[in-house]
């Protein structure tokens, strides 16, 4: 099997995460900033291209106001997208819509994808399910991506379960889920990080009942 051939794509590394309206909140925000910025410096020097994306909504709105201080990349993650390869803003929660990425990645030979930054549970999971038809391969890191708590008309979830749920749907079909840490390890050994399937995911779920 051929190496993978890898872009890390950071999602929305933004102070509207911290210091905003939707405060993540599993994992640690600070502990997964920390854990993005690793996989950033581990792609640099593995020669793994580097897009940094932000969300941005319309003037005025209340998030990811183009004006606003929230608006802007998080200090540890500006630094380093001085470095990327590729920068872009988004309007929606897949990173793909009218970015322009696909083209981007597509001309660049990259058949697969590694997803980090916010929120698991808008971006990250809307970004892993649009690649799917696109024929990507996707890596999501766990330790480097985060969650908020949802209370609304349809139910609630603290971002703990929020997090650990989406992140088994993704394992189970649309991505490969890994730490940091392994990913680190399969880049430096050029390997693919292995993911699971639907139907041994739905087996394991029928014995545990």
């Amino acid at each position: 099997m051929s190496s993978p051939r890898r872009a890390l794509i950071v999602i929305d590394a933004q102070q509207e995460y911290f210091e905003g309206l939707l405060p993540i909140q599993y994992p640690a925000r600070d502990e997964s900033l920390t854990r993005i910025a690793e996989a950033m410096d581990v792609a640099e020097q593995a020669g793994i291209p580097v897009v940094v994306g932000q969300h941005q909504s319309p003037a005025g709105f209340p998030v990811f106001a183009p004006e606003s201080s929230t608006f802007e990349l998080r200090p540890e993650i500006a630094k380093r997208a001085d470095n990327a390869a590729h920068r872009f803003t988004k309007s929606f929660a897949s990173i793909f819509a009218g970015t322009g990425l696909e083209e981007w990645l597509r001309e660049r030979g990259i058949d697969t994808i590694t997803i980090v930054g916010y929120m698991t549970n808008n971006c990250v999971i809307g970004s892993a399910a649009a690649a799917e038809p696109l024929g990507f391969t996707v890596e999501v890191l766990s330790d480097a991506t985060g969650a908020i708590d949802i209370v609304n008309s349809a139910g609630s979830a603290p971002a703990k379960r929020v997090h650990e749920t989406i992140m088994a749907v993704l394992n189970s079909n649309w991505a490969a889920v890994a730490t940091t840490s392994a990913w680190t390890e399969a880049v430096t050994s050029e390997i693919a990080v292995a993911g699971d399937n639907l139907i041994e995911s739905a087996a394991r779920g029928r014995d545990a009942r």
